[in-house]
Parts: C-alpha cells; sequence; structure tokens
C-alpha cells in the first residue's frame, strides 16, 4: 500500500490486519533511487542548512523565559509511585520498520514490565533521543512509521491532562527537511499526541523539570553538530533557574563521547552543554548523558561517576559493537584526563562479529544495488570490448578506483589505510569485470558475433543484460565481502555493513527511575522482533495491562541487559557497575 495512502488512515481507528500487511518493512539502504534522493537532501542541507536554521526562528518566536514561567516544569502532571519516585522512558532511533518499531512501542505502553525481579512501572514521560523516522522526514512518514506504531501500541484514551507526556529531540534524519515536520509534531503550542503520549514542548530543545532536584535537558545539535547562541542562552537561563545541587540526566542526538579522542564536534557541543550545567554556580551534577544514533546498547561508566549511555535500539537497523573501545579518555568538565570504560553492549563484541557475516548475502538483500553494479560492469566491458587497449583499461580502473576511494574515504575519512583498501576493492571488481567480459566475448562469437559483425546496439543489450544479471550478482558478492572483511578486520564501514543486512534484531530502550538526587537506570532488552505475520489481533483491548491493537502470537520475552545501574549524583553503586570509586569526588 502507498506510503501516502496509508497516511490518510485514521490512526485512531483500529486497522485490520490486512492493512497492517501493507505498512513498510524496513528501509533498504541500498537502493539506487533512494541513495540519490539521500544524496540530493544531505546536498541540500550542508549547502543551505548553516543560511537556514531553523532553531534561530523557534528562538524568535519564544523567549526562555516564557518557558520557565509556563511548560517545562511537567513535575506536577508526572505520576510518582508508591516510594515517591517518578519514572521516564528513553527511546532513539525509531520509525524504520514497522515491525521493530511497534514492537519497541508494544513493550514502552505496557503497564508494567516484570524484569529479572524488577517490576518496572510505564514511564510518564517518554523522550525520543534522536531521528524519529527513516529515511527522511516527511509528513507521510511521520504519520505511517512513527505515530501509527504508537498509536496502535498505546491508543489515546483519557483527558490530556492525565496522559504520559513525550519530549524529542531531532536527529539528522528529522533535519533533512530543514525540521519543518518535526516541530509540527513535537513542537506545538497547543498539545498534539502520539499515540496515548501527549506533547509539551514548543521548541527541538528542552530543559524540563520531572522532580524537585532532577532535570533533563534535550540539546539539539543540527547537522553541523553545534549548538546555536539562542539555545545556549536558553540553558544558561535554565541552569541559573534550577536549585542548588540538583541533578541532570544530559540527552544528545549523538554519543559524542566516541569521538572525544578525536574531539568531534558532537563532543565538543555534548561539553559545552555540560559547562553551561557547571558554571552555572549552583553544584549541579550531570549523573547520566544519553544518545542514540548508533543502533546498539553501549554505556560507558567514566571514573568520576557519569553513566555515558547510548540505546539506539527503537525501530532502526542494528548497528554492530565489535569495534567500540574498552576504554575512552576524555577532557570531561574539570577532568583533564577523564577515563570512561565500556561496561556493556549489546549486541555483545563477539556477536556482533559473527552478525557481520551476513554481507556474504549481500546480492539477494539489496538487488538493485548488484544490479547497478553490474550494470557499471557492462559499461566498462562494453567500452574495452570496442577498444581493446592497455592504457584504456588502466584509465578505467583509475576511474573505478576513485569511485571507492571518494565512497570509502567518505564514510571513515580518508587516510593510507583506506585508499589501499578501496584500490584493493577496485581491483577485484576490475578482474571481475575483465573476466566476464572476456567469456562474453567468447560465447558471442560462438552464437551471435554482434561485437564483430552485428550492429553495436545489439553488442551493448546482449552485454548490458548478461553483465546486469551475472555480473551483477558477482559484484554484489564482491562488494558484500568487502563490507564483511573491511567492518570486522579494519575498522570500516560499520555503517553501510549492517545497514545492508537491515536487521532489526536486539530492540533496546531505558527504563529511568529517579527518586531524590539518586537515578537508577534499567536497560530493556529484545533479541528478536515478530514478524509480520507474527501479530494477531487484541482478543482484550480493554484489559488495563495493554490496550494495544495488536499483541503477539508468542508472549514477548524482553530482558534486562545489566543489572539495574544506580547513580547517587556523582557516586555510582559499585556493586551494579564494578568501578572503583575515587576517594575524593571531584568538586564542580
Amino acid at each position: 500500500m502507498a506510503l501516502k495512502k496509508l497516511s490518510e488512515l485514521r490512526t485512531d481507528k483500529r486497522p485490520t490486519l490486512q492493512e497492517l500487511a501493507g505498512f513498510p518493512i524496513m528501509v533498504s539502504w541500498f537502493s539506487p533511487g533512494l541513495l540519490l534522493k539521500l544524496l540530493g537532501r544531505v546536498i541540500v542541507a550542508d549547502v543551505f542548512g548553516q543560511y537556514a536554521d531553523r532553531r534561530l526562528i523557534e528562538a524568535a518566536l519564544d523567549t526562555a523565559e516564557k518557558d520557565l514561567a509556563s511548560g517545562d516544569d511537567i513535575s506536577a502532571s508526572l505520576v510518582p509511585d508508591a516510594e515517591g519516585a517518578i519514572w521516564i522512558d528513553f527511546v532513539a532511533d525509531i520509525g524504520d520498520g514497522f515491525d521493530s518499531t511497534y514492537a519497541v512501542a508494544y513493550l514502552l505502553a505496557q503497564q508494567k514490565l516484570t524484569l529479572a525481579g524488577n517490576v518496572l512501572p510505564r514511564g510518564s514521560a517518554l523522550i525520543m533521543g534522536g531521528d524519529e523516522v527513516y529515511p527522511t522526514a516527511t509528513r507521510d512518514e511521520y504519520n505511517v512509521k512513527t505515530r501509527a506504531p504508537y498509536q496502535f501500541a498505546f491508543p489515546k484514551q483519557g483527558s490530556m491532562a492525565s496522559r504520559p507526556k513525550v519530549l524529542a529531540i531531532p536527529g539528522n534524519h528529522d533535519w533533512y527537511d530543514g525540521l519543518v515536520n518535526f516541530l509540527a509534531f513535537f513542537c506545538r503550542e497547543k498539545s498534539s499526541s502520539i499515540g496515548n503520549w501527549q506533547t509539551v514542548q514548543r521548541r527541538s530543545y528542552f530543559g524540563v523539570k520531572l522532580s524537585s532536584q532532577a532535570w533533563i535537558w534535550g540539546i539539539d545539535i543540527a547537522l553541523v553538530a553545534d549548538m546555536d547562541q539562542p539555545q545556549a542562552d536558553y540553558f544558561v537561563a535554565i541552569a541559573k533557574a534550577m536549585p542548588q545541587n540538583a541533578i541532570v540526566i544530559l540527552c544528545s542526538a549523538e554519543p559524542g563521547w566516541y569521538g572525544a579522542e578525536q574531539k568531534t564536534p558532537s563532543f565538543r557541543t555534548l561539553s559545552y552543554a555540560a559547562w553551561i550545567a557547571e558554571n552555572a554556580g549552583k553544584s549541579i551534577r550531570i549523573s547520566l548523558v544519553l544518545s542514540g544514533d548508533s543502533h546498539h546498547y553501549s554505556r560507558y561508566s567514566s571514573d568520576f561517576g557519569t553513566q555515558y549511555i547510548t540505546a539506539g535500539g527503537g525501530g532502526a537497523f542494528l548497528h554492530g559493537t565489535h569495534h567500540l573501545p574498552d576504554t575512552i579518555h576524555a577532557k570531561w568538565l574539570r577532568q583533564d584526563d577523564a577515563t570512561l570504560s565500556l561496561r556493556r553492549c549489546y549486541p555483545s563484541k563477539e556477536e556482533s562479529k559473527k552478525l557481520v557475516t551476513g554481507n556474504l548475502k549481500f546480492s539477494v538483500l539489496n538487488r538493485g544495488f548488484s544490479l547497478f553494479l553490474g550494470t557499471i560492469y557492462g559499461a566498462l566491458g562494453f567500452t574495452l570490448s570496442l577498444v581493446p587497449r592497455c592504457d584504456l583499461a588502466v584509465i578505467l580502473f583509475a576511474i573505478l578506483g576513485a569511485g571507492f576511494i571518494g565512497y570509502s574515504g567518505y564514510q571513515a575519512m580518508f587516510s593510507r589505510k583506506v585508499v589501499l583498501l578501496s584500490l584493493l576493492h577496485a581491483a577485484f571488481h576490475f578482474a571481475a569485470m575483465l573476466g566476464l567480459t572476456w567469456l562474453w566475448v567468447k560465447f558471442d562469437a560462438a552464437l551471435f558475433s554482434f561485437h564483430t559483425a552485428g550492429p553495436w546496439w545489439a553488442w551493448l543489450i546482449e552485454m548490458s543484460v548478461l553483465m546486469a544479471v551475472i555480473g551483477g550478482g558477482l559484484a554484489g558478492l564482491i562488494f558484500g565481502i568487502n563490507l564483511m572483511l573491511t567492518c570486522r578486520y579494519a575498522d570500516m564501514n560499520h555503517n553501510d555493513a549492517f545497514s545492508a543486512m537491515r536487521l532489526n534484531s536486539f530492540r533496546n530502550f531505558l527504563r529511568i527511575r529517579i527518586l531524590g538526587n539518586q537515578v537508577t537506570v534499567y536497560p530493556v532488552g529484545l533479541d528478536q522482533v515478530p514478524r509480520r505475520s507474527d501479530w494477531r489481533d487484541n482478543p482484550d483491548p480493554e484489559s488495563k495491562a495493554t490496550t494495544s491493537y495488536f499483541v503477539p502470537n508468542e508472549e514477548f520475552k524482553p530482558i534486562l541487559l545489566e543489572p539495574a545501574i544506580v547513580i547517587q549524583g556523582f557516586d555510582v553503586d559499585p556493586a551494579a557497575t564494578a568501578v572503583k570509586q575515587p576517594s575524593e569526588l571531584p568538586k564542580v
């Protein structure tokens, strides 16, 4: 069913299983048409984005003082548990395939989850940590890939005031339309709904009071990984209004700490936000830093107590973890050489290495791109068959090599390793093309002789058809082997190697408990997502446990990815993290 037609379905009306079958599967990232579309969006965003920063317009229409006075204190609408604790949920990288997005939304919608003896009630607020839709942020894609799954999982019920809240920060995919549709969905002056979750923000960033001592900050780093001046002024005003010894949960659309040693823009922006909190003169503590963008779960524990968690398992294709460093050295606030240690990742590094072998099926999983490579084989082979000269072959190889160098360099930055491996990759393709061209010349000579006696266009058609089919399969296999080997052994192509496989396994999100200045994080995982045929109508839609439109044929088996992570200001429960605490904690 066409995306626009699906978008026109009333999401507050239960769809049929037949209609459900028409919802999108996971994005085919190597589709030639999509690659061209995304290339155009990236070029437009890079060229014009800095001259049309939507964040500046937001700030002009809505001041920080107004926010502080009317709307960012949502603590009164959050329902505490029997002990007075507030619960919130964090999810990121959603809105790709329906099944994975709905599976996570279904778990988020449950009134409670019981995992490893822990009873975890549904969060009173849901934080969406970036990339709320894939691949681009059109109105129809937001409606079909984000709003619809969340509405089906947790239909609207009760008054607006009683509904759980939702807050979101944009990722790069939300920014590809200049943030127009993100603002329309999440940042209205009058609240709207994403399922039963109620929007409360008016900007693409927020500083929200959760309790008397706990705040959550969500920063918008846009496409250039920076913080604009009005946004900085906003958080300065927020920090000055916070009480002494408050704690902050800091959210960004990218895990900047991954690039701390390289001092990437996303890490500098994250550090700047933390610096604003530190310099407010209120002894504000950054207890927890959250992000998505990388579609896996990982937790780094710093030697000064702050926990850094990536939880990008809300629905998008899985990213591997085997390339994550065991330790990261970073200059964070007053820590000149803070050490961040990897405590847990999901999937495990060994599992991640095994998964990457799925690229051996590249030709089958990415037929369109493989046919495109086969077409290139045909064009090169046809040219050499007409002019069989060594110097022309060298020129054609140089063009092919430059293309692969540009592709790999864009993904992994240019280096000697990237150049050499890209040339080796191109050499295998060129050798395969030469071998197939020789075979087709022999084949044609035996049967048709188009290349010598027939019209040139007949030879071209023959070459194109045969090369696109057989050459495409071989080219796809070579391309997939290159992704597998470079991802596993050369620290390259991590994004493409996993996006090519479109794995919807190893889903995750966070359930967070806040009591006083203590934060407890429960990372929830789901190894496998049901197939489309494994969903059925909810036989008891009025049940208090769930009012979801669809339930799985077999009961979900979510897991707790690691023991509860208890953070007391800067002090972290050593039983949960196995991190030795310093005798004297740094003052901020």
